[in-house]
């Protein structure tokens, strides 16, 4: 990529860590299978979108897992015998694209939006929730999707995961943070919610350090995250490629971390691979590490296709839509209305391991203004071994941090 389109893109792709398909934005139904052509029970229409062809953060891998997801259902016998139908949309990491899409989704009457991607949740949730359609998954960026009614989303997002990278970060023995992010208004959260993080975990106040959108050597930001700092939180989404080269050529070696999508298997093969700066560093996820056996029908179903299956959006619209359909099995007819009333109710969806058994009973809600619709607060502990994102010890499981997300500070 030119230094041109990368300083245009830049300000689109940190966004996605905050978190990160025609001419009218949407698409059609995806195309049947010949197993769904047998199946005869009532079709079950539901949308999902992510932003493609744009020079921000693209997602498309969230439509082909998508798409993955229905061909193996439908494979499997489908929903209640019936094929799962899902329509595609494009927002374009557009305002505007957004509302479309959920106007669309309106117009096709879906039974929900599952396992999308968009930063614009202030937009599309007002739409669905006048028209009572369940937004189920989700980036786990915007307010509206941490306190929407119509919002059920299967991970923390945004809050949990960060607050969860401070601890991960101070338990393993950092005392002097930096975190290194893009300056603009939205990545304001990450900052607030890592130092939540460290400071709860009995650490000090991590350095906040801005990086101009423009910037493309990084090397005066990694010269000021370094210095008299053991640990640096590298928060720049699909752009912390600059950071890392910068910090190579440095000759640096203050550990490194961040949450899951920012520092990649490929940057750390590109940089060494098991002798990579990026071996061993602490990384947050929401789910486990994709050679956990849990995850075992999502590498099945999509091999051959182009998903990466370690990206957390895609990641996420899978544990979505086995969400979705474990729902939809206990209904006796599938509607939008029925299904928002199982999910308020449910005493826990079980993923197969992919997540603590999910509830959205107004008792398991985290008590924090404005995120009454957080209800899993767990992430897991994860590092870059050998290459690969693996557990960081041996034994791990999913760590809950309601409780010190909800305690006062220690800093």
């Amino acid at each position: 990529m030119n230094d041109s389109r990368r300083r245009r893109t830049a300000a689109a792709s940190c966004l996605a860590v905050t978190g990160t398909l025609l001419a009218a934005g949407c698409g059609g139904e995806a195309s049947s299978s010949s197993t769904t052509s047998e199946l005869k029970g009532t079709p079950v229409k539901v949308m999902v979108w992510a932003p493609e062809d744009t020079q921000g953060s693209a997602q498309p891998g969230v439509r082909i897992t998508a798409q993955a997801y229905e061909k193996w259902i439908n494979d499997n016998g489908g929903i209640k015998g019936g094929p799962l139908k899902v329509i595609t949309c494009n927002e374009k990491n557009e305002a505007d694209e957004a509302e479309k899409c959920a106007q669309q989704a309106v117009a096709e009457k879906v039974v929900a939006v599952v396992g999308s991607y968009s930063l614009a949740g202030d937009r599309y949730m007002p739409i669905l929730e006048k028209a009572g359609i369940p937004y189920l998954g989700g980036t786990g960026v915007s307010a509206a999707e941490f306190s929407s009614p119509m919002s059920f989303p299967v991970n923390g997002g945004t809050p949990v995961v960060f607050a969860a990278h401070g601890k991960q970060l101070v338990d393993e023995g950092c005392k002097k943070i930096s975190g290194v992010r893009y300056d603009v208004a939205a990545a304001a959260i990450v900052s607030k919610f890592l130092t939540l993080g460290v400071t709860s975990a009995g650490g000090a106040p991590p350095k906040d350090l801005k990086v101009p959108v423009t910037a493309t050597d990084l090397a005066p930001q990694v010269a000021a995250a370094t210095k008299d700092a053991d640990c640096v939180s590298v928060i720049l989404g699909t752009h912390s490629d600059l950071f890392v080269t910068s910090y190579v050529q440095s000759g640096a070696d203050t550990k490194l971390g961040s949450v899951v999508g920012n520092l990649t298997p490929e940057l750390a093969e590109s940089t060494g691979g098991a002798s990579s700066p990026l071996e061993g560093a602490a990384i947050t996820g929401y789910y486990p590490p994709v050679s956990d056996s849990a995850w075992k029908d999502f590498v099945a179903a999509a091999d051959g296709k182009d998903i990466d299956t370690t990206n957390g959006a895609n990641e996420t619209a899978w544990v979505a839509f086995k969400v979705f359909t474990e729902a939809a099995e206990k209904l006796p007819s599938i509607t939008a209305k029925a299904l928002v009333e199982e999910l308020n109710t449910t005493d826990g969806i079980d993923t197969g391991g992919l997540t603590p058994p999910l509830t959205w009973k107004e008792s398991t809600a985290l008590p924090m203004e404005g995120m009454g619709r957080i209800h899993n607060t767990t992430a897991t502990e994860l590092t870059i071994r050998d290459g690969k994102i693996e557990w960081a010890k041996s034994g791990s499981t999913f760590l809950d941090v309601r409780k010190l997300m909800t305690a006062k500070a220690s800093g």
